[in-house]
Protein backbone atom coordinates (compact mmCIF):
# COMPACT_ATOMS: atom_id res chain seq x y z
CA UNK A 1 0.00 0.00 0.00
CA UNK A 2 0.96 3.53 -0.74
CA UNK A 3 2.44 6.02 1.94
CA UNK A 4 -1.58 7.79 1.52
CA UNK A 5 -3.25 4.90 2.00
CA UNK A 6 -1.06 4.09 5.01
CA UNK A 7 -2.22 6.95 6.68
CA UNK A 8 -5.88 6.77 5.99
CA UNK A 9 -5.91 3.50 7.69
CA UNK A 10 -3.82 4.87 11.03
CA UNK A 11 -6.74 7.25 10.52
CA UNK A 12 -9.23 4.91 10.43
CA UNK A 13 -7.82 2.89 13.15
CA UNK A 14 -7.32 5.50 15.65
CA UNK A 15 -10.51 7.76 14.52
CA UNK A 16 -11.74 7.45 18.65
CA UNK A 17 -8.23 8.01 19.65
CA UNK A 18 -7.58 11.87 18.34
CA UNK A 19 -7.06 11.23 14.55
CA UNK A 20 -9.95 11.86 12.09
CA UNK A 21 -11.46 9.98 9.32
CA UNK A 22 -9.89 10.32 5.54
CA UNK A 23 -12.84 12.59 3.56
CA UNK A 24 -12.68 11.89 0.23
CA UNK A 25 -11.69 14.72 -2.31
CA UNK A 26 -14.94 14.60 -4.49
CA UNK A 27 -18.03 13.13 -4.72
CA UNK A 28 -21.15 12.69 -2.64
CA UNK A 29 -21.12 13.37 1.02
CA UNK A 30 -20.42 10.38 3.34
CA UNK A 31 -23.42 9.04 4.72
CA UNK A 32 -22.63 6.25 6.70
CA UNK A 33 -20.48 5.77 10.08
CA UNK A 34 -17.54 3.85 9.84
CA UNK A 35 -18.50 2.03 13.53
CA UNK A 36 -22.07 1.09 12.19
CA UNK A 37 -19.82 -0.25 8.54
CA UNK A 38 -17.76 -2.53 11.37
CA UNK A 39 -20.77 -3.58 13.24
CA UNK A 40 -22.34 -4.84 9.85
CA UNK A 41 -18.67 -6.25 8.72
CA UNK A 42 -18.43 -8.00 12.56
CA UNK A 43 -22.25 -9.73 12.48
CA UNK A 44 -21.72 -11.07 8.58
CA UNK A 45 -18.45 -13.00 10.31
CA UNK A 46 -19.74 -13.96 13.74
CA UNK A 47 -22.71 -15.63 11.46
CA UNK A 48 -21.51 -17.02 8.48
CA UNK A 49 -17.68 -17.14 9.06
CA UNK A 50 -14.90 -14.81 7.37
CA UNK A 51 -15.07 -16.11 4.28
CA UNK A 52 -18.64 -14.75 3.71
CA UNK A 53 -17.30 -10.95 4.48
CA UNK A 54 -16.48 -8.80 1.51
CA UNK A 55 -16.83 -5.22 0.41
CA UNK A 56 -19.83 -6.53 -1.81
CA UNK A 57 -21.48 -8.19 1.36
CA UNK A 58 -20.93 -5.04 3.70
CA UNK A 59 -21.97 -2.58 1.48
CA UNK A 60 -25.59 -4.67 0.62
CA UNK A 61 -26.74 -4.17 4.35
CA UNK A 62 -27.10 -0.62 3.85
CA UNK A 63 -28.18 -0.70 0.12
CA UNK A 64 -24.65 0.65 -1.43
CA UNK A 65 -22.38 -1.27 -4.13
CA UNK A 66 -18.68 -2.21 -3.02
CA UNK A 67 -17.54 0.71 -4.78
CA UNK A 68 -20.06 2.95 -2.90
CA UNK A 69 -17.85 1.40 0.85
CA UNK A 70 -14.29 2.23 -0.61
CA UNK A 71 -13.90 5.70 0.82
CA UNK A 72 -15.35 4.60 4.03
CA UNK A 73 -13.10 1.48 4.65
CA UNK A 74 -10.74 1.03 1.97
CA UNK A 75 -10.41 -2.69 0.24
CA UNK A 76 -10.82 -5.59 1.87
CA UNK A 77 -7.56 -6.20 3.51
CA UNK A 78 -8.16 -2.84 5.26
CA UNK A 79 -11.96 -3.82 5.98
CA UNK A 80 -11.01 -7.05 7.78
CA UNK A 81 -8.16 -4.98 9.95
CA UNK A 82 -10.39 -3.21 10.92
CA UNK A 83 -12.82 -5.60 11.86
CA UNK A 84 -10.43 -7.19 13.82
CA UNK A 85 -9.26 -4.25 16.18
CA UNK A 86 -13.14 -2.97 16.29
CA UNK A 87 -14.41 -6.47 17.32
CA UNK A 88 -11.37 -7.17 20.19
CA UNK A 89 -12.53 -4.29 22.32
CA UNK A 90 -11.13 -5.10 25.65
CA UNK A 91 -14.10 -4.97 28.16
CA UNK A 92 -14.30 -2.45 31.27
CA UNK A 93 -13.40 -3.37 34.62
CA UNK A 94 -10.16 -4.10 36.23
CA UNK A 95 -7.83 -7.00 37.03
CA UNK A 96 -7.86 -8.31 40.71
CA UNK A 97 -4.70 -7.27 41.73
CA UNK A 98 -4.22 -9.91 44.24
CA UNK A 99 -1.27 -12.07 42.65
CA UNK A 100 0.27 -12.56 39.33
CA UNK A 101 -1.75 -15.58 38.42
CA UNK A 102 -4.86 -13.92 39.13
CA UNK A 103 -4.21 -11.38 37.13
CA UNK A 104 -2.63 -13.50 34.61
CA UNK A 105 -5.72 -15.22 34.12
CA UNK A 106 -8.49 -12.30 34.53
CA UNK A 107 -6.59 -10.82 31.21
CA UNK A 108 -6.26 -14.46 29.23
CA UNK A 109 -10.41 -15.45 30.65
CA UNK A 110 -11.38 -12.10 28.96
CA UNK A 111 -9.43 -12.34 25.80
CA UNK A 112 -10.71 -15.51 25.73
CA UNK A 113 -14.13 -14.44 25.66
CA UNK A 114 -13.62 -12.30 22.96
CA UNK A 115 -12.18 -14.75 20.72
CA UNK A 116 -14.90 -17.06 21.61
CA UNK A 117 -17.46 -14.39 20.79
CA UNK A 118 -15.87 -13.92 17.30
CA UNK A 119 -13.91 -17.27 16.28
CA UNK A 120 -12.71 -15.61 13.04
CA UNK A 121 -10.31 -13.74 14.99
CA UNK A 122 -8.10 -16.37 15.28
CA UNK A 123 -7.73 -17.07 11.78
CA UNK A 124 -6.38 -13.63 11.28
CA UNK A 125 -2.55 -13.73 11.31
CA UNK A 126 -0.48 -12.15 13.59
CA UNK A 127 1.38 -10.72 10.75
CA UNK A 128 -1.54 -9.19 9.98
CA UNK A 129 -2.09 -7.07 13.08
CA UNK A 130 -3.75 -3.73 11.89
CA UNK A 131 -1.93 -1.92 14.97
CA UNK A 132 -5.04 -0.60 16.53
CA UNK A 133 -5.59 1.10 19.54
CA UNK A 134 -7.86 -1.86 21.04
CA UNK A 135 -4.97 -4.52 20.25
CA UNK A 136 -2.43 -2.24 21.63
CA UNK A 137 -4.53 -1.64 24.86
CA UNK A 138 -4.67 -5.67 25.36
CA UNK A 139 -0.68 -5.83 24.82
CA UNK A 140 -0.52 -2.64 27.64
CA UNK A 141 -2.43 -4.13 29.92
CA UNK A 142 -0.44 -7.57 30.14
CA UNK A 143 2.92 -5.65 30.53
CA UNK A 144 1.09 -3.87 33.64
CA UNK A 145 0.33 -7.01 34.88
CA UNK A 146 3.99 -8.47 34.46
CA UNK A 147 5.39 -4.84 35.33
CA UNK A 148 3.33 -4.63 38.40
CA UNK A 149 4.58 -8.21 39.96
CA UNK A 150 8.06 -7.58 39.11
CA UNK A 151 8.42 -10.51 36.02
CA UNK A 152 11.90 -10.47 34.60
CA UNK A 153 12.42 -8.60 31.78
CA UNK A 154 14.07 -11.50 29.53
CA UNK A 155 10.83 -13.45 30.50
CA UNK A 156 8.32 -10.91 28.90
CA UNK A 157 8.52 -11.73 25.42
CA UNK A 158 7.98 -15.60 25.51
CA UNK A 159 5.03 -14.54 27.99
CA UNK A 160 3.47 -12.48 25.75
CA UNK A 161 4.05 -15.07 23.05
CA UNK A 162 2.68 -18.21 24.87
CA UNK A 163 -0.17 -16.60 26.29
CA UNK A 164 -1.06 -15.02 23.04
CA UNK A 165 -1.11 -18.78 21.05
CA UNK A 166 -2.66 -20.50 24.03
CA UNK A 167 -6.00 -18.22 24.27
CA UNK A 168 -6.24 -18.04 20.42
CA UNK A 169 -5.32 -22.05 20.19
CA UNK A 170 -8.45 -22.88 23.30
CA UNK A 171 -10.58 -20.37 21.60
CA UNK A 172 -10.52 -21.67 18.19
CA UNK A 173 -10.95 -25.39 20.37
CA UNK A 174 -13.82 -24.03 22.29
CA UNK A 175 -15.88 -22.90 19.39
CA UNK A 176 -15.06 -25.95 17.42
CA UNK A 177 -16.74 -27.96 20.57
CA UNK A 178 -19.80 -25.58 19.93
CA UNK A 179 -20.06 -26.28 16.37
CA UNK A 180 -19.89 -29.97 17.30
CA UNK A 181 -23.62 -30.37 18.37
CA UNK A 182 -24.89 -33.20 20.41
CA UNK A 183 -24.80 -35.56 17.22
CA UNK A 184 -20.86 -34.80 16.94
CA UNK A 185 -20.37 -35.51 20.43
CA UNK A 186 -22.31 -38.64 19.95
CA UNK A 187 -20.34 -39.41 17.16
CA UNK A 188 -16.63 -38.84 19.29
CA UNK A 189 -17.64 -41.39 22.23
CA UNK A 190 -18.70 -44.24 19.73
CA UNK A 191 -15.08 -43.65 18.46
CA UNK A 192 -13.70 -43.70 21.65
CA UNK A 193 -16.19 -46.71 22.93
CA UNK A 194 -14.89 -48.75 19.64
CA UNK A 195 -11.36 -48.02 19.93
CA UNK A 196 -11.41 -49.51 23.98
CA UNK A 197 -13.38 -52.67 22.14
CA UNK A 198 -11.13 -53.14 19.39
CA UNK A 199 -7.99 -52.41 21.09
CA UNK A 200 -7.99 -53.80 24.74
CA UNK A 201 -4.03 -53.32 25.13
CA UNK A 202 -4.37 -49.83 24.10
CA UNK A 203 -3.50 -48.45 27.85
CA UNK A 204 0.07 -51.26 27.41
CA UNK A 205 0.70 -49.15 24.60
CA UNK A 206 -0.05 -45.89 25.48
CA UNK A 207 0.47 -45.86 29.31
CA UNK A 208 1.00 -42.65 29.97
CA UNK A 209 -1.66 -40.84 27.76
CA UNK A 210 -4.35 -43.13 28.74
CA UNK A 211 -3.62 -42.41 32.36
CA UNK A 212 -3.77 -38.70 31.90
CA UNK A 213 -5.96 -37.53 34.26
CA UNK A 214 -8.30 -34.93 32.38
CA UNK A 215 -8.58 -31.34 33.26
CA UNK A 216 -12.11 -31.34 33.60
CA UNK A 217 -14.78 -33.81 33.58
CA UNK A 218 -16.66 -31.58 31.21
CA UNK A 219 -15.42 -31.66 27.71
CA UNK A 220 -17.03 -28.68 26.97
CA UNK A 221 -15.37 -26.72 29.41
CA UNK A 222 -12.02 -28.25 28.90
CA UNK A 223 -10.63 -25.38 26.73
CA UNK A 224 -11.24 -22.51 28.75
CA UNK A 225 -10.15 -25.21 32.06
CA UNK A 226 -6.74 -25.65 30.10
CA UNK A 227 -6.48 -22.38 29.81
CA UNK A 228 -6.62 -21.41 33.62
CA UNK A 229 -4.32 -24.23 34.08
CA UNK A 230 -1.79 -23.22 31.76
CA UNK A 231 -2.04 -19.78 32.40
CA UNK A 232 -1.11 -20.28 36.36
CA UNK A 233 1.30 -23.04 35.62
CA UNK A 234 3.18 -20.17 33.35
CA UNK A 235 2.68 -17.51 36.45
CA UNK A 236 4.32 -20.27 38.98
CA UNK A 237 7.29 -20.49 36.87
CA UNK A 238 7.72 -16.45 36.78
Amino acid sequence: MSSSTEKDQVRRLWRHRGTTLPTPRRGPRQQLGLDEILDAAVAIADADGLAAVSTRAVAARFGKTAMALYPYVGGKEQLLALMQDHACAPPDGNDPGTSLADDLEAWATAFFEVHLAHPWLAELSWADSGQGPNERDWLERLLSVLSRWAAPSGALSPTITMLYATVRACAETAAAYRRLGSDGAAAWRERAEATRELLPDLPERYPLATALPPVTTVWQDAPRAGLVAAVRLLASAL
